[in-house]
């Protein structure tokens, strides 16, 4: 668990954009990470659903959302597709 006001350290994970995602492709901007146990269940649904309504609002704050989770790239692009998801997913499927 990471203190506030620490630096988080650079994560480079698989997305949903076909390539690698670092921290680093983000500087200048606010980040929001969320994690979740796993795709399409309904909890994490819910809270993915809830993200998704807000990212203008996040975006206006020059924030990104990046949702992650354990599982592969094809579930969370099913995912996506499934909720009509406007940001991009993260999977530490290979750590």
């Amino acid at each position: 668990m990471l203190k506030t006001s620490t630096k988080a350290p650079n994560l480079i994970l698989n997305s949903t954009t076909d390539k690698l995602y670092s921290l680093k492709d983000s500087l200048g901007k606010y980040v929001f990470l969320y994690f979740y146990p796993k795709d399409d269940t309904p909890g994490c649904t819910i809270e993915t659903n809830d993200f998704n309504k807000l990212l203008n609002k996040f975006k206006n704050l020059n924030c990104e959302i990046f949702g992650v989770s354990k599982d592969d790239l094809k579930s969370h692009n099913k995912f996506k597709e499934k909720y009509k998801i406007k940001f991009y997913l993260l999977s530490d499927y290979n750590l």
